[in-house]
């Protein structure tokens, strides 16, 4: 008996030509489908269908990976890795690529962090006298500065940009004046953890000279001036990075330009300029999504720089920093909190630029890189923290003076910390 060659089946499937699915032939397809259209190789696309791997399979994976160190459980070395101090994980990540894919990831940091082994940086950017920006880290445990990576080139000379902190690690860049493309809407990030730049989310408007503050890990933008500078704006938004998206929210009472901002008891408290260049104070909460004109002796004494530390607001009392006063909320009034007696000077070198908070205490950061540590839980005791990394990275600041970008030719813009 001779057998007759039957057509090839079509996999209905993964064949493109969207053929009837009781179509089993190739020539029965021919009956709905004009030759020019015809999928004679349905399984070209195949991938259109992706399938999971199996656990066993990523299981198989997994064994068949080459151990961290030869000899030794991945257990026991994660284990020695995450103990390791922070200043040194450049280093490790150039040892081979699983290495580096350990330490560019989420868990790796996790483990430090759940062991209580995250370390603090304080993260200072930088504006010299020809306007360009750049940014070092500070190691208080080494107590040395750290090189980073450059802040991308729309920023490198950007003005009245707004900078913020997000989930312990990610350092925002949002906003700001362009002096090529003028006010933008761009949003940035740096992780602590990969050491690279990222791309987030445009801002819904380009603002320049903005308020921004953070709660419950989303940031909070308003207020700022307009492509034009001749603009005073009223709208606020939000951006949630669960969502990875920006969204309104209500607007200001009136359009200002935001000097000074702070989040005390859960509320977003602004100082700025209206339209007319008049001080005006509003604050934002967060559960009714209002705002509301603010007039108390808090805002009145209110000046920058300032934090609030354990539910304590706190401002710098002199130029250079080195007294503090406290915001007593029982009598509405701020009090003399603590002088340390170490003044520096008036020159804007030694001028204070930033209230941080640090493993607890309270940092006072100056223009000239002088770092104070107070403990204001204790005893209140000032010591000086950056004395010793300045003498270790001699050759560094000599490098920093011999290209231009000496710590007294500049101003701190932005100063955080961040913990990975």
């Amino acid at each position: 008996m001779q057998r007759r060659n039957h057509a090839p089946l079509v996999d209905a499937s993964a064949c493109l030509c969207h053929a009837d699915t009781e179509v089993k032939t190739i020539s029965d397809t021919k009956k709905y489908v004009p030759k020019s259209k015809l999928c004679i190789r349905p399984n070209l696309r195949a991938s259109i269908h992706p399938s999971k791997p199996k656990r066993a399979e990523l299981a198989e994976r997994a064994r068949c990976q080459s151990p961290l160190i030869p000899g030794l459980p991945d257990d026991l070395v994660i284990a020695c890795l995450i103990r390791v101090p922070r200043s040194n994980h450049h280093k490790l990540r150039l040892v081979c690529k699983r290495w580096h894919r350990l330490l560019a990831g989420n868990y790796f940091y996790s483990l430090r962090r759940t062991h209580d082994l995250a370390e603090e940086w304080i993260y200072v950017i930088k504006r010299d006298r020809e306007g360009r920006i750049s940014w070092d880290a500070f190691d208080p445990v080494s107590q040395l500065w750290h090189p980073l990576p450059p802040v991308p080139v729309e920023y490198s000379e950007a003005v009245g940009f707004g900078c913020a902190v997000l989930s312990g690690c990610l350092l925002y860049l949002f906003g700001g004046r362009d002096p090529s493309k003028g006010c933008m809407r761009r949003v940035i990030f740096y992780s602590a953890r990969t050491n690279r730049w990222h791309r987030a989310p445009d801002m819904l408007r380009r603002r320049h000279f903005l308020g921004s503050c953070v709660i419950n890990n989303c940031l909070y933008v308003a207020g700022g001036e307009s492509e034009s500078g001749s603009r005073t704006l009223r709208s606020a938004e939000v951006f949630d990075p669960v969502q990875n998206r920006w969204s309104f929210i209500s607007e200001m009472c009136v359009a200002m330009v935001p000097f000074i901002g702070m989040v005390y008891e859960g509320k977003w408290y602004v100082k700025g300029l209206g339209s007319q260049r008049q001080v005006l104070s509003e604050v934002y909460c967060p559960k009714t999504n209002t705002w509301c004109p603010v007039f108390d002796n808090m805002i009145t004494g209110w000046r920058n720089p300032s934090l609030c530390l354990n539910d304590r607001l706190y401002v710098v009392d002199c130029k250079d920093g080195c007294k503090l006063r406290v915001y007593d909320k029982n009598t509405h009034s701020w009090c003399k909190f603590v002088d340390s007696k170490q003044h520096s000077g008036i020159s804007r070198s030694s001028e204070a630029a930033a209230l941080i908070a640090l493993n607890g205490k309270l940092c006072v950061v100056r223009n000239n890189m002088n770092i104070s540590l107070v403990d204001v839980s204790g005893d209140a005791r000032w010591e000086i923290i950056s004395g010793k990394g300045q003498i270790k990275t001699f050759v560094t600041n000599l490098w920093l003076s011999v290209v231009g970008r000496s710590r007294a030719k500049s101003h701190i813009v932005h100063c955080h910390v961040l913990r990975a």
